[in-house]
């Protein structure tokens, strides 16, 4: 168990690991026999999804508790999860197979030695999957693009944003507002880790072929748009001054811009003869001013907001950090 359970107080943490799974009967029993061997004493629990095949059956067999979650989608999921299952330290990894097993040790081991709230497995291929690459371009490519576009707007150094292996404190677990219903949920995880300035890590993991006749759930074009939404939904709520001050100061400069040869001409003529186009930039600047105004209203709440996140973060007991300060 590379040491990591003499760090809580000479004892061993209480560790779940939750896996979310539809229609995974030909992996998932893999999957938890790959944990059952790398961490003996945690607790298997997975939550199926309403799955068409022998998912829960092969999950109970192989020695996993098995929860049944009506409403599809693994944003849905994973809000159940959370809700759930108590410990001091979760893992979570998708049911199919590709997520290294072995290296929630060390993840653990990092969580609890740097005091951290949440450890990401930043994917690394480590085969060629049946039919192709493991990790198909249009999905790498898609992940680049977000995760640089989740650095951009709310800074941060995760490599590899859409990664589903990652490992909780309680704190982290206990205090995430789920609002996301499908695999955009991986972007939420990220954001409220860097909005609530917790401490993270991401370390290499290798990423391996899902079983042969397994299929992915994940569409590129579907869930990336899905994702790109949940991105600008998260902007508007984390950063709307940021949003409403920029698109302020663009209808306010469009507003001077066509002013100009209004004001010109008045100058030169002493007549006013662009009506419509005086009234489109008296409209302009007005919800210029109402736009900017309505960012600090925006910005005020979600301070007020964040907060309250961070109160509900700080009151919930975590033995990983409290064994450090005993």
């Amino acid at each position: 168990m590379n040491g990591y359970k003499e760090k809580i107080r000479g004892t061993e943490p209480d560790v779940a690991v939750i896996i979310p799974c539809f229609n995974e009967a030909l992996a998932i029993g893999i999957v938890l026999d790959n944990f059952k061997a790398a961490l003996p004493q945690a607790k298997l629990y997975v939550f199926d999804n309403n799955s068409t095949d022998q998912t829960a059956k092969v999950a109970v067999e192989h020695g996993a508790t098995v929860v049944h979650v009506a409403l599809r989608g693994k944003g849905n999921v994973v809000r159940r999860m959370f809700a759930d299952v108590d410990a001091d330290i979760y893992v979570m990894a998708d049911g199919d197979a590709t997520y290294h097993a072995p290296s929630a040790c060390l993840l653990i081991k990092t969580l609890i030695d740097g005091r951290l709230d949440m450890v990401v497995g930043a994917r690394v291929e480590s085969d060629q999957g049946v039919g192709g690459a493991t990790y198909r371009p249009g999905h790498r490519l898609g992940n680049k693009l977000l995760t640089g576009c989740v650095q951009q707007i709310f800074g941060g150094s995760f490599r590899d944003m859409l990664s589903g292996y990652r490992v909780f404190s309680r704190r982290y677990v206990k205090s995430f507002p789920a609002q996301s219903h499908g695999f955009e949920i991986e972007t939420e995880l990220n954001v409220h880790a860097l909005e609530l300035r917790m401490p993270c890590a991401e370390i290499d993991t290798p990423y391996g072929a899902r079983p042969e006749g397994s299929t992915s759930k994940l569409s590129t074009y579907r869930d990336g748009w899905r994702i790109l939404k949940t991105i600008g939904r998260l902007v508007l709520s984390e950063k709307p001054l940021q949003f409403f001050g920029w698109l302020g100061a663009f209808l306010m400069a469009a507003s001077v811009a066509l002013a100009v040869p209004i004001i010109l001409e008045f100058e030169q003529t002493g007549l006013v003869r662009r009506f419509p186009t005086l009234g489109l930039v008296t409209a302009l600047m007005l919800c210029g001013v109402v736009s900017g105004v309505s960012g600090l209203i925006l910005h005020g709440i979600t301070q007020m907001r964040r907060e309250l996140k961070r109160l509900v973060y700080l009151s919930i007991t975590d033995s990983n950090k409290a064994s450090h300060s005993s």
